[in-house]
């Protein structure tokens, strides 16, 4: 058994996805740019880095769905990000929680201090360390 952790990419996600080709460029645009456009919307205070994590956990969960454009809104902690993404103006609502800490925690890792080693949560599980994305409606 491999001790080693395979987080798929952006690039395959959107490859399996059945979303838009609009919102599959739209997402590669943002990654570069980290700027909300009319396909991927948030406010200032949502980090698009923490943004990106949420769509990327979007893709992975609604792999079959077509997706033409989100709306993110979160609340960011230092371990934690937290909040919904509307999906196609309302069709769908998903709840999100994404936690290193949380992860951490259930990984069993901690830190030289004794506590949850969210770093390294964080850089392992990257976008993968939702503790909760749940449809809404």
């Amino acid at each position: 058994m491999s001790d080693t952790i395979e987080v798929p990419k952006l690039d395959d996600l959107l490859a399996a996805s059945k979303a838009t080709d609009e919102f599959k460029e739209a997402v590669r645009v943002f990654e570069s740019d980290q700027s909300p456009s009319d396909r991927v919307i948030f406010k200032s205070g949502n980090p698009p880095v923490k943004v990106l994590r949420v769509i990327m956990g979007l893709l992975e969960t609604a792999v079959d769905y077509e997706i033409e454009t989100v709306e993110v809104n979160g609340v960011s902690g230092c371990s934690d990000y937290r909040g919904t993404v509307t999906v196609n103006d309302g069709d769908r609502v998903y709840h999100f929680a994404w936690d290193c800490a949380w992860k951490a925690k259930e990984m069993g890792w901690t830190d030289f201090m004794g506590y949850p080693d969210q770093i390294k949560a964080a850089r392992t599980f990257g976008y993968q360390c939702f503790e909760q994305f749940k449809q809404m409606n």
